[in-house]
């Protein structure tokens, strides 16, 4: 596999991690516990066979930006939590972050 398909499952398992967090009530919730630090762990497992070939910096703001737009998504489908036009266009500046590093930026090893 390459590291953009690591990449790929790193930012899903932090959303699984990340959704599962809300539902989280100690240890009367054995699933969401269960995909909350497994997803972590998967997510960072992933993320350390990610930097051996893409920038650790790189890799971080596509794994978060994306991340954060993701779960932003997985509340609103999960959890009914709508976000306002600043948030929206917050995220859309993320998103474009991400656009300008990918495809300007000779960091990023293609």
């Amino acid at each position: 596999m390459n590291a953009y398909t690591y990449l790929a499952i790193a930012i899903c398992a932090e959303v699984i991690a990340t959704a599962s967090m809300k539902a989280v009530k100690g240890l009367s919730t054995p699933l969401p516990l269960l995909l909350m630090v497994c997803g972590y762990a998967v997510a960072f497992w992933m993320l350390t066979l990610v930097v051996r070939s893409i920038p650790v910096g790189i890799a971080y703001a596509i794994w978060s930006g994306l991340g954060i737009v993701l779960i932003s998504i997985a509340a609103l489908v999960i959890y009914g939590q709508k976000l306002d036009v600043p948030a929206m266009l917050g995220m859309a500046m993320i998103v474009g972050g991400v656009v300008v590093i990918q495809v300007f930026s000779k960091t990023v090893g293609h």
